[in-house]
């Protein structure tokens, strides 16, 4: 089973959108994480709405930190904002790093949020699939 994480700032929208996308409609080959490089704490309400109206939100996705994670060794790390692309720690040498950014859908409104997932679904599921299965 191949590994991806997705990295954002926050790990409260997009990065959480993107795992449970992948989880989702790649779970039988691929397993995503998400986590953040300047962690929220939560996650936010419209990112669990839409995942709720898709039928695709488990409850133990919530907002990490990477060293939360960092004893798992990935396949792929997708940075999903340019922040987290910037700051991105290095991790080992057979480790691919792509940046595949999306807008920030916070402070927006529902319909921002429905806009990223589409994206999402649009853009990072089909690179995913390419690389990793």
């Amino acid at each position: 089973m191949k590994k991806i994480l997705i990295l954002c700032t926050g790990n409260s929208c997009r990065s959480i959108i993107a795992e449970a996308l992948i989880n989702a409609e790649l779970g039988g080959d691929i397993i995503a994480y998400s986590s953040g490089v300047a962690v929220s704490g939560n996650v936010h309400p419209n990112a669990q709405k839409i995942l709720k109206i898709h039928d695709i939100w488990r409850d133990e996705y919530h907002s990490k930190k990477l060293e939360t994670l960092i004893h798992i060794e990935f396949d792929l790390v997708v940075t999903v904002c340019d922040h987290a692309s910037q700051t991105c720690p290095m991790f080992p040498s057979k480790t691919e790093v792509v940046h595949i950014g999306f807008e920030d859908p916070d402070g927006g409104d529902y319909q921002a949020f429905e806009l990223c997932f589409n994206q999402i679904k649009a853009r990072l599921l089909p690179y995913v699939r390419s690389v990793l299965i």
